[in-house]
């Protein structure tokens, strides 16, 4: 049995994101130099970028959050939480740029987080390896994703590339942990489906 505490800190979390009331522990990453100014096709780009960068982390606070509870492994939920406060400051950098470029978040991140708290407690069900060989799988895959954008974003967009530049790192540090306490392999279906669903959220929150 889940303790009520820990379903009330979930639904918490669940709340926070949604509701855009998270705020980030470490200070947005600043650019190195002073960005171009932006033509309104460049602003849209990157806002749109960013907004799925943002999915991106509306997911990731679903998944920690969903595995952080199933887990009965004490070291393991520290490991999940740790990855969650981190990627709380993603949702926050990408939500403040959202703001600087006049963009706005997914209107379906309601649904984003829904599946991926299932997914993330279908995960955390099976067990703790297989739980962490989807951090695995879900980082790596975020860290290619990470990388298209740097190629993607306008080159004067210095502000977003940092913000970018920043969670890849944090997020190949995640695989890396993920890896080291124990991850599985996931069979190749798997892995497929994963990246086709993908694909969809992105392609989605990139309009909507």
């Amino acid at each position: 049995m889940i303790a009520l505490d820990a379903l009330l800190i979930a639904a918490d979390n669940a709340l926070r994101t949604l509701t855009r009331a998270n705020h980030a522990a470490r200070p947005c990453p600043a650019p190195s130099q002073a960005g171009a100014e932006l033509s309104p096709e460049e602003r849209r780009l990157s806002g749109a970028l960013m907004r799925v960068n943002h999915v991106g982390e509306v997911c990731a606070q679903a998944l920690y959050n969903a595995q952080a509870l199933v887990t009965r492994d004490a070291a393991l939920k520290r490991q999940f939480d740790s990855a969650g406060r981190e990627e709380t400051d993603h949702l926050a950098w990408t939500q403040q740029r959202l703001g600087e470029l006049d963009a706005r978040a997914s209107l379906l991140n309601p649904l984003w987080y829904a599946g991926a708290f299932g997914i993330g407690l279908l995960a955390g069900r099976v067990g703790d390896a297989t739980s962490l060989g989807f951090v695995v799988e879900t980082e790596r895959q975020v860290e290619r994703h990470l990388e298209s954008h740097m190629d993607r974003l306008p080159a004067g967009d210095h502000a977003s590339r940092a913000i970018v530049r920043q969670m890849k790192e944090d997020e190949m540090r995640h695989a890396a942990a993920a890896q080291a306490a124990g991850a599985t392999d996931l069979p190749a279906p798997i892995r497929w489906a994963m990246r086709a669903a993908a694909k969809v959220m992105t392609v989605t929150a990139h309009r909507i």
